[in-house]
């Protein structure tokens, strides 16, 4: 059977004092609404999302995020039952339909799956809370039937002893949903149009409601900064969970932050502080040191990423050594075997085979070919302050100290830059390039100071 997921994004989420939709507040580098359709996805021929408070910045959000979706305009933000009745006319009666929340951003797969896949004409996902506080509770009978829901303002002492709450989530047939949302009321304290209503009409038609529980952590939403950071904690617990499961050592699988997804070969060590942005890619015996940044980079068998190192969009090639406080910016290709030491930047460039850079150095649109040697304070100056131009530097050659290697401008193979040079043409093979210019001495010249 289909399934067409209905995420309700509506909300403007006024304890987070913020300007934007509740749904647009960043979780591990990306939106909640992100990281929701984003699992929808994996499960779903279909995806609808109720906007409202900030409904540009919504649509505008999921254009970003690639996925499509339908949007549904609810204009008031009356209640939940309400978003859902927005979408009724785009509803399959045999349709199975998902109701997830955009402000539900760690809501798993499996999960949904299992959900989903529960033969019921409604089923809904419930998680036990020792401190229920807030929560819609979970109304059974001696037969552990369930009756409904009944929201906190509404319920009385008793109820409130309740520890079973419903989530939210649940699915339902197409038919069930066209059928009985209109006959939601709002006759409540808050004046609004439940959804949890739909489950108490559902069981006085006739309907046997299903129950799967879910844990906790996976179903937790956010109202207020306090439990944003804690959804922050949450899933940087889930990802590292997943990293070990995986096989990776973590030092301390608290302080380290998967923004994103990590792919890892066998036997990688990662130390703590370190952040991994969008898609990472790990061989085998890959380290990873202290407080270091990768982002959106593929790195090879044995590799070493030494601490205090940012590398961004780049790929490094096996057996390579990268840092410490080393930056390797997009575009940057590191092949087998290189070296890129402390404090040296490098920006769309190739670095060859067992070639080295090890010391306060900035390559930038450089073509840097094998075994060759970048001496301390080079600098390609690729910059004419209107356009970028690229430096072409041959294998085994040997760049000296301190030289500035002004684009366009290329060093053939085996040749050689003496130290202090600044080269503004081409150095033919074989050769020397010496670009300075001659010391002069004045004996007896600090006397005339005196």
């Amino acid at each position: 059977m289909n399934i067409h997921t209905i995420i309700l994004a509506g909300g403007k989420g006024t304890r987070m004092l913020s300007q934007k939709a509740k749904v647009l507040q960043v979780l591990g580098g990306i939106t909640m609404l992100n990281h929701v359709m984003t699992t929808a996805n994996k499960i779903s021929n279909k995806i609808s999302v109720v906007v409202g408070f900030d409904k540009e910045g919504v649509e505008e959000e999921i254009k970003k995020i690639g996925i499509n979706a339908d949007t549904f305009l609810q204009k008031e933000q009356i209640g939940t039952a309400d978003a859902v009745k927005t979408t009724l006319k785009d509803i399959d009666k045999n349709e199975k339909i998902l109701i997830l929340y955009g402000d539900v951003p760690l809501i798993k797969e499996e999960t949904l799956k299992k959900l989903c896949n529960q033969e019921s004409d409604l089923s809904i996902l419930t998680t036990n809370l020792e401190n229920p506080t807030g929560y819609g509770r979970t109304l059974k009978d001696k037969e552990n039937n369930v009756l409904g829901i009944i929201e906190e303002k509404d319920a009385d002492s008793e109820q409130k002893k309740i520890k079973e709450i419903f989530t939210g989530i649940l699915v339902a047939k197409g038919s069930v949903l066209k059928k009985y949302i209109p006959e939601i009321n709002n006759n409540n304290s808050a004046k609004e149009f439940y959804l949890t209503d739909l489950i108490s009409i559902a069981h006085k038609n006739g309907f046997k409601i299903n129950t799967l529980s879910s844990s906790n952590e996976e179903t937790a939403g956010a109202n207020n900064r306090s439990e944003q950071e804690e959804l922050e904690k949450t899933l940087r617990k889930m990802k590292s969970e997943d990293l070990l499961k995986n096989g990776a050592t973590l030092l301390d699988k608290s302080r380290v932050d998967v923004r994103g997804e990590v792919k890892i070969g066998f036997d990688c060590v990662i130390d703590v502080n370190v952040i991994f942005e969008g898609h990472v890619e790990l061989g085998n015996n890959v380290e990873i040191g202290a407080n270091t940044i990768i982002c959106n980079t593929k790195i090879g068998d044995d590799t070493k990423i030494l601490p205090f190192s940012h590398v961004d969009a780049s790929q490094i090639g096996p057996r390579c050594s990268i840092g410490p406080y080393a930056r390797l910016r997009e575009g940057s290709v590191i092949m087998d075997g290189a070296r890129i030491g402390n404090f040296v930047e490098t920006k769309k460039t190739s670095l060859g085979r067992d070639s080295k850079a090890n010391h306060f150095t900035y390559l930038g649109d450089a073509e840097v070919g094998d075994e060759v040697n970048i001496g301390a304070g080079t600098i390609t100056c690729n910059y004419d302050g209107k356009d970028k131009h690229k430096t072409n530097i041959g294998d085994n050659s040997f760049v000296g100290t301190n030289s500035s290697l002004v684009a366009p401008v290329t060093i053939g193979k085996n040749a050689y830059v003496g130290a202090g040079s600044t080269i503004t043409k081409d150095i033919p093979d074989n050769a020397l390039g010496v670009g300075r210019g001659k010391q002069k001495n004045k004996e007896n010249w600090s006397k005339t100071k005196k």
